[in-house]
């Protein structure tokens, strides 16, 4: 028998690297999703990965409003003890959206209730307000986008043609970069996470691994376990 392991999945945005899985994922036969009105938007009328979804499974979507937690329930309805509240961050809609919606890019704050341990989750982000700083300061676990190094990466290696921000990446280094910004939070737990294969930080060697080391922060890597 096919077994697809997964109680459910949380969407921060209907990028096709975000997004893709759920196609993947169409054995489960039944799938809820958790998304905000415009992800599920894109994902309905842009990029057709629900209507292909459910051609083969049960995807019921859970809508998350911004700022609002919604509780998060097994797939046989009852509560998983786990919360997840989405926040809207910098960032443009994927380029075949129709619409840019408010709550097209998210961040997700995971939550153990009541009153339990958090984690926020911020895949994708173009840049960091003092208000979302503030906000991310009360995670105990970060985990960030650490899609790029230098602003100018891809253009430096002659494949591409746009630099971090304009692809809606902070760029970790630099001045206003992720990394100073994230090293001055108080979370037990900052880690890099969606990291380009163009990243040096990658390399255990390397001097811009020393440098995230060094400021306090974990580079993500597959098998990580955090213990809160």
């Amino acid at each position: 028998m096919r077994h697809v392991p997964v109680e459910g999945v949380l969407l921060t945005d209907a990028e096709l690297d975000h997004s893709l899985g759920v196609v993947l994922l169409r054995e489960a036969r039944h799938l809820p999703l958790y998304a905000t009105a415009a992800i599920r938007s894109v994902l309905e009328r842009d990029s057709r990965i629900l209507p292909v979804t459910r051609a083969f499974a049960d995807a019921p979507v859970t809508d998350l409003i911004p700022d609002a937690p919604a509780r998060l329930n097994y797939r046989d309805g009852s509560w998983s003890g786990l919360s997840a509240e989405a926040f809207v961050v910098p960032a443009g809609p994927p380029r075949f959206a129709s619409h840019a919606d408010e709550g097209h890019t998210v961040g997700l704050f995971l939550r153990e209730d009541p009153g339990g341990r958090t984690c926020a989750f911020v895949p994708g982000c173009g840049d960091l307000s003092p208000a979302l700083l503030s906000r991310l300061s009360a995670a105990d676990v970060l985990l960030f986008d650490g899609t790029f190094w230098l602003d100018s990466e891809l253009i430096d290696l002659g494949i591409g043609r746009l630099t971090a921000r304009e692809m809606d990446h902070l760029p970790i280094s630099g001045p206003h970069g992720s990394l100073e910004q994230l090293a001055a939070l108080p979370c037990r737990h900052r880690v890099y996470t969606h990291i380009n294969s163009t990243n040096p930080i990658l390399l255990e060697q390397s001097p811009e691994r020393a440098a995230v080391t060094g400021m306090g922060l974990i580079v993500g890597y597959d098998g990580l376990y955090i213990t809160v």
